[in-house]
């Protein structure tokens, strides 16, 4: 399909032209970025509505979801900070 690799070349040229660009990626698969054992994976599994883990250079935000509720993408650009422009990348039909 060539979405990602066609994003990996667009945002550096964007960001070189002073853009400042965000980027939300969509995913048709279970997504799970914690792992077994890890203190926010342990802390999620407690029932947490949302987990934020903060790091010296990024921090993420994991929310719990329930079966077959994705939000609509407007709730989900509320989220993002001030930018000049928000890349989608879809994987799944009708998500925008």
């Amino acid at each position: 399909m060539g979405k990602t690799t066609l994003l990996e070349h667009l945002v550096p040229e964007l960001k070189a032209r002073g853009m400042v660009v965000s980027v939300i990626k969509h995913s048709h698969k279970d997504l799970d970025i914690d792992r077994p054992g890890k203190d926010s994976y342990r802390l999620r599994e407690t029932g947490c509505q949302e987990v934020l883990v903060m790091g010296r250079r990024r921090w993420v935000l994991m929310h719990e979801l329930s079966e077959d509720n994705e939000p609509p993408l407007h709730q989900l650009l509320d989220k993002l900070q001030a930018c000049d422009l928000v890349l989608i990348e879809e994987g799944v039909p009708n998500f925008v």
